[in-house]
């Protein structure tokens, strides 16, 4: 079981991830976050990935869908943004909010991991 320190650290352990955040999807607030990337603003990133999983989750009721949301990815020219709404017993109402370097990031092992990351959060 792992706890936001170390959910961090796992999740900036996959290969080519830039950082990591872990956020509270009521409030826009990052629990933690965690990278080394000069560029990335980890906490501005978080409350701005808020309103884009509040966006998809609405889209999603209106169509009328029980469908759950497994990630959403925004990709920019060098980077993946890769959301992972959390839904094991300790991570209900957060996301896992990943930036990870294209050129060196295996996407689908990234999905893996934070799959996995998320099943073993404890709060």
């Amino acid at each position: 079981m792992a706890g936001v320190e170390s959910a961090l650290k796992e999740a900036l352990s996959i290969e080519g991830a830039l950082g990591a955040a872990l956020v509270d999807t009521g409030s826009g607030m990052a629990l933690g976050t965690l990278g080394h990337a000069a560029d990335l603003d980890l906490a501005l990133a978080a409350a701005g990935s808020t309103d884009v999983v509040r966006a998809t989750a609405r889209s999603v009721e209106l169509q009328g869908r029980s469908e759950g949301m497994e990630d959403i990815l925004t990709t920019l020219t060098h980077q993946y943004h890769l959301i992972r709404p959390l839904t094991g017993p300790g991570g209900q109402g957060l996301f896992l909010y990943l930036v990870l370097d294209r050129s060196r990031s295996n996407l689908a092992m990234a999905r893996h991991h934070a799959r996995r990351i998320g099943s073993e959060l404890t709060l």
